[in-house]
């Protein structure tokens, strides 16, 4: 399989609202791609045409499958961690062991019980007596012993302290992913995640502003910080962004060469959080 996931002028609206205008991209199969946007944006509706969980308009493949008609056959592959818990309170840890190894052929307990063994999670707990984090390693250990060939994370980490939060994506990475695997996420922290990404989605009132691989952000952009005396001459390269830090401006251009930039000042690649906020603000701008 080449292409993981593709959307072709995906659309929805909600009432006079677009929420997905036109959205186009595509996933290759062992990727890990950060969606990426403000609130409002339209993640959270894009995740949900994935699972067959709104209609849409547009063409929508997910591992060959329309999620809107082959729902229940596409979920056999793909895994899903919302930002909101969904265990029912009064359920004991074992009880959702059992419960997802009775509904899905593709569940290994023993992968499960393995997993939370190394926590401080126990058999007999209630959903009620763990914290969120608790709560958030239990949804985890569920979804790591399901053998999905996609996984889908919205916002998984929200509202957990450092320490889950490093020990959520450091298994992510040990425990689940592969080359056959592919991960798609969505994330206010974007720091954290950015060297995790081998690819990310930038979307913005329901479009996408950018898409590309980690790799060749490197090659299309580049930051620039400049001096008093050299900030006319940079201007006059066209920064698509700039701002001020301690007296010296930080501009970003898209296109431009090494050679054009370097001779101005201090030249780097920005990182995918500095790029992002480039990119929304310049967009309100």
């Amino acid at each position: 399989m080449t292409t993981m996931i593709e959307a072709r002028g995906l659309t929805k609206s909600f009432g006079a609202k677009r929420a997905l205008d036109g959205v186009t991209f595509t996933v290759a199969p062992g990727r890990i791609v950060g969606l990426i946007g403000p609130n409002g944006a339209g993640k959270t509706t894009a995740l949900k045409a994935l699972l067959g969980l709104t209609s849409f308009e547009g063409q929508l493949q997910v591992m060959g499958r329309d999620p809107r008609a082959q729902r229940d056959e596409l979920m056999r592959d793909v895994c899903f961690i919302a930002d909101v818990a969904v265990l029912p309170r009064w359920l004991r840890v074992n009880q959702a062991i059992e419960f997802v190894a009775s509904v899905h052929p593709r569940f290994d307990r023993a992968r499960a019980e393995g997993f939370l063994s190394k926590t401080d999670i126990r058999p007999r707990s209630r959903v009620r007596e763990l914290s969120k984090g608790m709560v958030t390693q239990l949804h985890l250990a569920l979804i790591l012993a399901i053998d999905a060939r996609l996984l889908v994370l919205d916002e998984p980490t929200l509202g957990l302290d450092l320490l889950y939060r490093r020990q959520f994506y450091d298994t992510l990475l040990n425990d689940y992913f592969t080359a056959e695997r592919t991960i798609l996420l969505t994330t206010h922290q974007v720091e954290e995640i950015e060297n995790l990404l081998s690819d990310v989605l930038f979307i913005n009132h329901g479009r996408v502003t950018l898409d590309s691989s980690v790799e060749a952000l490197g090659q299309r952009y580049a930051q620039l910080t400049v001096g008093a005396d050299q900030v006319a001459h940079a201007r006059l390269l066209k920064p698509f962004f700039e701002r001020e830090i301690f007296g010296r401006t930080v501009m970003l251009f898209e296109g431009r060469s090494p050679q054009e930039l370097g001779r101005l000042g201090e030249l780097r690649t920005p990182s995918i959080a500095d790029l992002f906020v480039a990119k929304m603000q310049g967009a309100a701008a």
